[in-house]
C-alpha cells in the first residue's frame, strides 16, 4: 500500500468499522436491561453510556464525537466533542445516543434502541447548539416530489402518487406531542392515518424510507441529534430526509446561529451529513419495529442488531448470542 493510499484509508472509516460499532451498541442495551420498566431513565442512560464508552475504547479508530450526551461539564462521558477509540485507524465523526428512547426503557415500552452513526471527519453538522429540528423523511419515492415548506396535505397527495398510492393508504408517524395537535389534524383531514410515536423518532424515520414497512412518511419537531442520526441511515437506504431548525426561543436561535447554523434554512441530506461513507448501527433495546429487543434466554443474552452502510449500500441485521454468565461475571 503506497502512502497515499494509507493517509487514505485512515481518513475514511471501512466495512470492518461497523462490527465493532455494534459490539459497543449491544453492551449499552445488554446493561439498560435492568432498568427497563422501573421508571428511572437517568440510571437506564448512565448504563448505557457507561458501556458504550468502555466498549468504544477498544475499537479501532479515533472518533470525535460530534452530538454527544451534551457538553463537556454537563455530560462526564460520551460528550459533545470527546475523542474516543485507540487513536489507530480511521478518523470519524460520530453521533451516539446509548438509549434513543430513555422514557420508552423506563416505562417499558417498546422502540427503545442503543444507536450509533459514524461519517468520515468533518462531515457531519454539528446541530447540538439548537435542541429541536423539523424534519421531513421518506423513502426514495419523496426525492424531488415532497418539500418540508409546502403543506403537509400537498406532500401527501404528491407522495400518493408518486408511489401509487391513494392518501388513504399512506400512514405517518408523528411524535405525539401537543406542539403536534394541529400537524395531526391536518394528516387526517387529508385523508392519512397517523402512527403516533411516544419516542424515538430515529425509529419512526427509518420505518419510513424502509422498504416494507407500514410508514410512509415521518414528519415533524424532534431532537435535532436524531436529525443527523436519521440522515446518515438515510444515506444507506437511499432515502429523503430534510431538515430545518426550530429554536424554542430567541436565545437559543441566536446560540445556533453564533455556533454557524443557519435558521430558516432548509438543511438537505447531504448538508447534515456530506458523506457518502456513512454506518449507521442499532441495537435494540426494547422490542420495536426496527429490531427486537435484548432478551434473556436461559443462559443466553440474545441481541438483535441493524446495520446501514451508504458506501454498500447494504442493510445487515445481526443476531448474536451472548453468554450470560460473561456479563454477570463483569458486574
Amino acid at each position: 500500500m503506497s502512502t497515499t493510499d494509507s493517509a487514505s484509508h485512515y481518513r475514511h472509516p471501512d466495512r470492518n468499522l461497523a462490527l465493532e460499532l455494534v459490539r459497543a451498541t449491544e453492551a449499552a442495551a445488554i446493561r439498560a436491561v435492568p432498568f427497563i420498566g422501573r421508571g428511572d431513565k437517568n440510571a437506564a442512560d448512565k448504563a448505557a453510556v457507561d458501556a458504550m464508552r468502555a466498549f468504544l475504547g477498544t475499537v479501532n479508530f479515533d472518533g470525535r464525537v460530534v452530538i454527544g450526551e451534551g457538553e463537556k461539564d454537563e455530560a462526564p462521558m460520551l460528550f459533545n466533542g470527546e475523542i474516543v477509540g485507540n487513536g489507530s485507524g480511521p478518523h470519524c465523526d460520530m453521533a451516539v445516543d446509548p438509549i434513543d428512547g430513555t422514557s420508552l426503557t423506563a416505562a417499558g415500552r417498546q422502540n427503545a434502541v442503543s444507536v450509533i452513526a459514524v461519517s468520515d471527519r468533518g462531515t457531519m453538522l454539528d446541530a447540538s447548539s439548537v435542541f429541536y429540528m423539523d424534519k421531513l423523511v421518506t423513502g426514495a419515492e419523496g426525492i424531488g416530489v415532497v418539500d418540508i415548506r409546502n403543506p403537509i396535505g400537498e406532500n401527501l397527495r404528491a407522495l400518493a402518487k408518486a408511489k401509487g398510492k391513494s392518501v388513504e393508504d399512506l400512514t405517518v408517524a408523528v411524535l405525539d406531542r401537543p406542539r403536534h395537535d394541529q400537524l395531526i389534524d391536518e394528516i387526517r383531514a387529508a385523508g392519512a392515518g397517523t402512527r403516533l410515536m411516544l419516542d424515538g423518532d430515529v425509529a419512526g424515520g427509518i420505518n419510513a424510507a424502509r422498504y416494507g414497512t407500514r410508514i410512509d412518511m415521518c414528519v415533524g419537531i424532534g431532537g435535532s441529534p436524531e436529525g443527523i442520526v436519521t440522515a446518515c441511515a438515510l444515506k444507506g437506504l437511499g432515502g429523503f430526509i430534510q431538515g430545518r431548525m426550530a429554536p424554542k426561543d430567541d436565545d437559543e436561535r441566536q446560540k445556533g446561529i453564533d455556533a454557524g447554523l443557519k435558521m430558516d434554512h432548509v438543511y438537505e441530506a447531504d448538508e447534515l451529513v456530506n458523506s457518502d461513507n456513512t454506518f449507521f448501527v442499532a441495537t435494540g433495546v426494547t422490542d420495536g419495529g426496527l429490531v427486537d429487543g435484548v432478551r434473556r434466554m436461559g443462559p443466553i443474552i440474545r441481541t438483535s442488531s441493524v446495520v446501514l452502510r451508504s458506501k454498500s449500500g447494504t442493510i445487515r441485521r445481526i443476531t448474536a448470542d451472548h453468554l450470560a454468565k460473561k456479563w454477570l461475571d463483569n458486574e
